[in-house]
C-alpha cells in the first residue's frame, strides 16, 4: 500500500509548489479534485481535455516528482431534484471519466447522489427510517426511479471509457452510506460500481471497519484515510445524528479527526491488515477535515501515523507452513 494525500486541502497552493510540498512530505500518490463539491484548484478537466500537451505537461509534473495520480475526484450529486444543479454534477462527472481515460488514471471519486421526494422537489430526502410508510415509499421511489436508471447508463459511459473503477464514497446524506446500499446498487447497475471505503462516515454511524471491510472485500475499490472522534458525553444525550455545524466541537455528537487522532494505532492497523486480507493493495488517501488541527499540521501527523501502520511491501512466502 502507499501513501497519498487528497490535494484539494492544499487548494490555494500552485499545482507544483503542492506537488513539491506532498512530495517532501512522505507521499507517494495524489488524488486530485476535477470539479463538484472538492472544485478543481488543481486541474481544470475542461481545459485539460482541449489540450493534449497540456495532459503531458500535468502527467510530467507528477511523475518527475515519483508521484502517481492515484484517482480523481468529482463528489457530487447527478441525481440532485433541482435540474440545473443535478446538469452541473452530472457534467463534472463526465468530465472526470473522459479525463481518467486520457490520463491513464483507472479510478474515479464520486458519491452516489441523492433525489428528492418526487419530481417535484427542491432539495434531496435522505430518509433514515421505515415509518410512517411515507419514507419506505420515498426509498423506493428514489432507487427504481432515479438512482438505479442513472447509474445504470453512467455505468455503461464509464466502461466506454475504459473506466471500471467508480468509487462511490459511503456517505450519510447520500442513498450509498454504508456497505449494504452500495452493494445493492453494485448489484442493479454493475461491477464497476466499487466502494471509496471512508473509515471517518462508518465510525459515527456504528458500523465496525473491519466487520466492513469483510463484507464488502474485493468491492473495495479505493480508500480515504480520515477518522472520526466520537463524543461519549454528547451522544449520550442526543445520539449520534447531529446538524450542529462542525465548528461546534463541543457540542457534537462526533467531528471529525486527522487519522490516529479518533482511534488508536491498534484501530488502523487491523484496518490495514483487513484491507490486504480482502486484496486491497492501492493507496490511503489523507483526506483532511479536522477542525482541531491546521491543515498542514494534520497531514503531517497523519503522514507520520500512516507510516506506523501502513503495510508496504509484499506479503512473504509462507515459508513457516
Amino acid at each position: 500500500m502507499r501513501i497519498g494525500v487528497f490535494t484539494v486541502l492544499f487548494g490555494e497552493m500552485p499545482f507544483e509548489k503542492m506537488l513539491d510540498h506532498v512530495a517532501e512530505a512522505g507521499c507517494e500518490a495524489v488524488e486530485i479534485g476535477v470539479g463538484g463539491y472538492p472544485g478543481d484548484a488543481h486541474c481544470d478537466a475542461a481545459a485539460l481535455l482541449k489540450d493534449p500537451a497540456a495532459q503531458r505537461r500535468f502527467l510530467r509534473a507528477v511523475e518527475k516528482r515519483g508521484l502517481v495520480i492515484s484517482a480523481l475526484s468529482c463528489h457530487g450529486n447527478p441525481v440532485h431534484p433541482q435540474r440545473s444543479v443535478a446538469r452541473k454534477f452530472h457534467d463534472a462527472w463526465r468530465k472526470a471519466v473522459r479525463l481518467a481515460e486520457v490520463l491513464g488514471v483507472e479510478r474515479v471519486v464520486t458519491f452516489s447522489g441523492c433525489p428528492g421526494d418526487s419530481d417535484g422537489s427542491k432539495y434531496p430526502n435522505w430518509v433514515t427510517c421505515p415509518w410512517p410508510p411515507d419514507f419506505s415509499e420515498v426509498v423506493k421511489w428514489q432507487w427504481e426511479e432515479k438512482l438505479i436508471p442513472y447509474w445504470t447508463k453512467e455505468v455503461a459511459y464509464a466502461e466506454k471509457h475504459g473506466i471500471t473503477k467508480i468509487c462511490f464514497e459511503m456517505h450519510p446524506g447520500f442513498c450509498v452510506y454504508n456497505p449494504e446500499t452500495l452493494l445493492k446498487l453494485r448489484g442493479a447497475c454493475g461491477e464497476a460500481i466499487g466502494a471509496n471505503f471512508d473509515p471517518s462516515h462508518l465510525f459515527w454511524q456504528g458500523i465496525d471497519p473491519v466487520a466492513a471491510i469483510r463484507e464488502l472485500g474485493p468491492t473495495i475499490y479505493y480508500v480515504h484515510a480520515k477518522d472520526v472522534r466520537v463524543d461519549a458525553i454528547n451522544t449520550a444525550r442526543n445520539g449520534v445524528l447531529d446538524t450542529k455545524p462542525y465548528t461546534n466541537e463541543i457540542a457534537r455528537s462526533w467531528i471529525f479527526r486527522t487519522v490516529g487522532w479518533g482511534h488508536g494505532a491498534e484501530v488502523w492497523k487491523d484496518i490495514v491488515s483487513a484491507l490486504r486480507m480482502v486484496g486491497y493493495d492501492w493507496v490511503l488517501s489523507i483526506e483532511h477535515e479536522d477542525s482541531l488541527m491546521s491543515i498542514d499540521e494534520g497531514f503531517r501527523r497523519a503522514v507520520a501515523f500512516l507510516k506506523e501502520v501502513t503495510i508496504s511491501e509484499p506479503p512473504p512466502k509462507v515459508w513457516w507452513a
